[in-house]
């Protein structure tokens, strides 16, 4: 009686899923073979467990490296905006081992960035953005503050 309300017992733990019918389970059935499990003998088995491992260790490489990319694009950006350096970022490129550089489209977007600002800085560059302004309103301006100021100094002037 005692064996027959253990067993129920153990079957609805493990009914459950808590696991506590699972000492029996071996007892009854046996040893249980993995690659029996998967329908393969023990040596295909084994090729396709180093498989796996040479896949994930083949994704977390490449992984590692997109993530030093990443941090050496922060870097960068920290250089050119002159914010304080990120030990993370840091210790990511490091983590990556070999020589971390950006990838080439990100690459491609930075030089192209200083290309712009280096011709917004220089001296045509600035003679371009004179060009584009519109000189009708530049003089209309000018003349509007001319004609303001001297009708203060007018003003001034008639009370002394």
């Amino acid at each position: 009686m005692a064996f027959m309300v253990k067993s129920m017992i153990s079957s609805q733990v493990k009914n459950l899923g808590f696991g506590g019918g699972s000492e029996e389970q071996k007892e009854e059935g046996g040893a249980s073979d993995p690659a029996a499990a998967h329908g393969m003998t023990r040596e295909e088995y084994e090729e396709y467990q180093k498989q796996v491992i040479e896949e994930k260790m083949e994704r977390d490489a490449a992984f590692t490296q997109k993530k030093a990319e990443r941090a050496c694009l922060r870097v960068h950006l920290r250089e050119k905006y002159r914010l304080p350096k990120s030990e993370m970022d840091e210790n990511q490129i490091q983590m990556a081992g070999e020589d971390v550089d950006l990838p080439e489209d990100l690459r491609k977007m930075v030089n192209e960035d200083q290309e712009e600002e280096e011709d917004k800085d220089s001296v045509l560059g600035q003679l371009q953005n004179l060009q584009n302004m519109d000189l009708d309103t530049i003089k209309e301006k000018a003349q509007a503050t001319f004609m303001e100021i001297k009708q203060s100094a007018e003003q001034k002037c008639s009370m002394m």
